[in-house]
């Protein structure tokens, strides 16, 4: 395990605060950046999202070129509010109708990589209690001054929000800890340098985005670090400690399916890889039980492992943006 990794590729946001020096290195490499928000029923929280970003990162100081809502078919106002504030506010299934719609956040993820037109693409989680300007442009730093760097991910401290005003102050990346820091540890241990994995927030050029599949669902933040260090090694990822994310808690049950999902993608993955060999298909259903009025009665969630291919292999994109197909699987 390369342990100067921590050393040389771990930075803290502060250290990216001069935002008039980014936008200069922006211009100066002559880039466009854009941030992607996916949201599903995010009405409490995207406005204040949008308002911090435009008024910082684009009015003040112009390191973004735009903001990016792409929505997997919110029943809440989030649609309406995005609009509202002047964000491009797509809807996933409206995307590249001829290559079907799935619902999932790597979906919208995917999807982002067509309807944007930044050469970095920075990625936010839509439910920030506490965002800051900070999560964009901290990530967005690294990638900015050191050229070797291709994609960074964000790390902090995670409260949980409970109610309208309690928050617990431990307790946050609770799949990270039981169940894919374990599985790194067993099968790639310099991966667990990678402090949360499966953080929402990260960002990247497009480069590295378009050549690597994106699970429609949970599994993206792992496969995405998985297929990144395959095909270029640790050394182009970067982690940035945010310091703090405030975002909403969910129960047992809800991180059961997305360990259920993270572990599959993970499976896959190694067999990919040709690490481990799968003798039988592994099945798309997670049983969880539920007491109902005396009777244990079975919840069954079926959760079928769908990827997109590489965008840069899609038709539509290649037109698009002027590239071939790339030489991946």
């Amino acid at each position: 395990m390369n342990k100067s990794w921590v050393a040389s590729n771990t930075f803290h946001y502060s250290r990216f605060g001069d935002l008039a020096h980014l936008v200069r290195k922006k211009r100066e490499k002559g880039l466009k950046i854009s941030l992607c928000l996916p949201t599903l029923n995010e009405a409490k929280t995207i406005a204040k999202e949008i308002i911090i970003m435009k008024s910082e990162l684009m009015t003040r100081h112009p390191l973004l070129d735009e903001i990016v809502v792409i929505d997997s078919g919110s029943t809440d106002d989030t649609v309406k509010i995005a609009e509202s504030f002047d964000a491009k506010v797509y809807l996933a299934d409206e995307l590249l109708p001829e290559h079907g719609a799935y619902k999932g956040k790597g979906e919208n993820l995917w999807k982002a990589l067509y309807i944007t037109t930044g050469d970095i693409i920075v990625y936010l989680d839509a439910d920030i209690k506490n965002i800051h300007h900070r999560f964009c442009y901290g990530l967005v730093g690294p990638l900015l001054m050191y050229d070797h760097i291709k994609y960074t991910k964000a790390f902090y401290d995670r409260p949980i929000a409970i109610g309208k005003s309690k928050i617990r102050p431990t307790g946050g990346g609770r799949v990270t800890e039981l169940v894919i820091r374990p599985l790194f540890s067993l099968f790639f241990p310099e991966l667990t340098q990678i402090l949360q994995p499966l953080s929402g927030e990260y960002a990247g050029y497009r480069e590295v985005f378009e050549k690597i599949p994106f699970p429609i669902g949970y599994g993206v933040e792992t496969s995405m670090i998985l297929d990144i260090c395959e095909k270029w090694g640790l050394d182009v990822i970067a982690q940035v400690d945010l310091e703090r994310r405030i975002h909403r808690n969910q129960d047992t049950k809800a991180l059961g399916r997305m360990s259920f999902v993270v572990i599959k993608t993970f499976l896959k993955r190694l067999e990919n890889l040709g690490i481990m060999e799968m003798k039988k298909d592994i099945y798309d259903q997670m049983i969880q039980y539920q007491l109902v009025k005396n009777d244990i009665t079975p919840d069954v969630v079926k959760m079928v492992g769908i990827e997109r291919p590489p965008m840069a292999s899609i038709p539509e994109y290649q037109e698009k943006f002027g590239q071939s197909a790339p030489n991946a699987t």
